[in-house]
């Protein structure tokens, strides 16, 4: 009996703790905004394809999202609302207010508002490795 009493107040405490900072496998971090929206938050490197991957990684493993379920940027490099870091790119798995708009037919190599990758494209940014001059 004490060793269940043991284990439900374990389970208990391991409840109430509070969520941690998710830690993306190439060394960003994911903070959630809302049930759709987040940011990503870089560490060391600050290469475009580490936040893609990153986005990717935070959409699916987190938000459930599918691998063609679209991850669309809010906003680009700008100051971190959810942990006050000077640098963040907030994604959405929602669609804009407003439509998407036109997306370049070449690779996207900024965060412009609005535009979007699948999950799968994200993804498949996880292993290409940075060009450092």
């Amino acid at each position: 009996m004490k060793h269940i009493l043991t284990c439900a107040a374990l389970a208990a405490m391991v409840a109430a703790a509070p969520v941690e900072t998710e830690a993306a496998p190439n060394g960003y971090r994911t903070e959630p905004m809302n049930s759709t929206d987040f940011e990503v938050i870089p560490r060391a490197r600050q290469d475009v394809d580490g936040y893609w991957c990153a986005a990717a990684d935070f959409a699916r493993r987190k938000l459930g999202a599918g691998w063609q379920q679209r991850i669309y940027v809010l906003r680009g490099y700008g100051p971190s609302v959810t942990t006050g870091r000077r640098t963040a790119v907030q994604f959405s798995i929602k669609p804009p207010t407003g439509g998407v708009p036109q997306q370049p037919s070449v690779v996207v190599s900024g965060f412009q508002p609005g535009y979007s990758m699948s999950v799968q494209g994200a993804n498949a940014r996880c292993n290409v490795r940075p060009f450092f001059n």
